[in-house]
């Protein structure tokens, strides 16, 4: 069977600007794509090409095994749902989500029935009599959702529908979105700066930087070996602590060199032995960091670092120490009692440790 979206080796041209660079991505039925990157990065330019918005430079865009680039957004098959709703003011919930349908020519019993269906599933029925201008952000979020699914398209296409939320809601919508999707079983792309969102909501990850993709892989997979410096630093909040170091073999074990501002470096001890450069990029997440009582683990060495900064996060406490040529964070339990300027031995899990070559910035381990 074919992907339901398959993009090869897609160029953009604005001008002499290039703004995607031989994109390669593709789907299959039911996954949940989400495109992140930082601003500028071609996430939507790459989403307007696939909906017809935009015309490509070079390369192709299939859906369902069907050449795309000549055909016009309104013989897609596809549904967006935009940042700004794009609702018809003067029109009612009801005919804004009816409106294409009446358009294409459906009947006005199949209207009524996807109406009633798409309304339930939103929880929408008491706004439907209801203009826009009544509706608060996170309604006019649903309703134009409910426009997308009537549609019953084979392709779901999202650009940054939940920016103009505040942060509860964000959490609400991005719920509902998720179970849209599992009791849908549909074919979803998303685009979103939010690496938060991408996390939650995606089962395939495609990150880009500069109109190319610096990596594709399920949330677990971009969050715990990143391909690069740029995907370790963007994926993850708190980002994942970036050291440059000095390797040493020693009998047993892979030492590490990390030069700190002041006194002696600090070394950290990898019995797995790994085969490094003399010179690597360590990166470890903050939640690998932790109190000392993360001894009994086989791969973990112990340090004793000074703490500069608490900052209490509800659950968990977060410290920056200073090490190397940047701070670095640690997450530790809500209860642990800890103060700046305290000096405190804390566990490396250095199972968890990715290695980047330092010219490169590409994964090694």
């Amino acid at each position: 069977m074919a992907p339901v979206l398959e993009v090869r080796n897609l160029r953009k041209k604005f001008g002499g600007l290039d703004i995607l660079k031989d994109v390669n991505v593709g789907i299959d039925r039911g996954e949940f794509l989400v495109l992140v990157g930082p601003s500028g990065c071609g996430k939507s330019t790459l989403l307007n090409c696939i909906a017809g918005l935009e015309p490509v430079s070079g390369g192709t865009i299939s859906i369902d095994g069907r050449d795309m680039n000549d055909v016009p957004p309104k013989d897609r098959d596809i549904a967006m749902v935009f940042q700004s709703y794009a609702l018809y003011p003067t029109m009612s919930v009801a005919k804004n989500i009816t409106f294409g349908m009446k358009v294409r020519g459906v009947d006005a019993s199949t209207q009524k029935t996807k109406l009633e269906k798409v309304a339930a599933q939103l929880q929408i029925e008491a706004l439907l009599e209801r203009r826009p201008a009544q509706l608060s952000g996170g309604q006019r979020q649903r309703v134009a959702m409910g426009r997308a699914l009537v549609r019953d398209p084979k392709l779901f296409l999202f650009d940054e529908p939940l920016s103009n939320l505040d942060a509860k809601l964000r959490v609400e919508m991005r719920n509902e979105i998720k179970k849209l999707h599992q009791s849908l079983g549909a074919s979803m792309v998303y685009v979103t700066h939010d690496q938060i969102e991408a996390m939650t909501l995606a089962t395939k990850i495609v990150v880009m930087r500069e109109g190319v993709v610096q990596q594709i892989g399920s949330p677990n997979e971009i969050y715990l070996t990143p391909a690069n410096l740029f995907v370790a630093d963007f994926m993850g909040s708190p980002a994942m602590n970036l050291l440059h170091a000095n390797v040493r073999k020693n009998g047993s074990a892979t030492e590490l060199y990390i030069e700190r501002p002041t006194g002696a470096p600090l070394v950290l001890r990898d019995n797995a032995l790994p085969d490094l450069p003399e010179r690597v990029v360590v990166g470890i997440r903050p939640e690998d960091i932790t109190e000392e009582l993360g001894r009994g683990r086989k791969n973990t060495h112990v340090a004793s670092c000074m703490i500069e900064v608490v900052e209490p996060a509800g659950a968990d406490t977060f410290v920056l120490l200073n090490l190397s040529s940047k701070e670095v964070t640690a997450r530790l339990k809500a209860e642990t009692p800890v103060q700046p300027g305290q000096e405190m031995e804390f566990a490396f899990n250095m199972d968890k440790v990715s290695y980047f070559d330092v010219d490169s910035g590409e994964r090694i381990n």
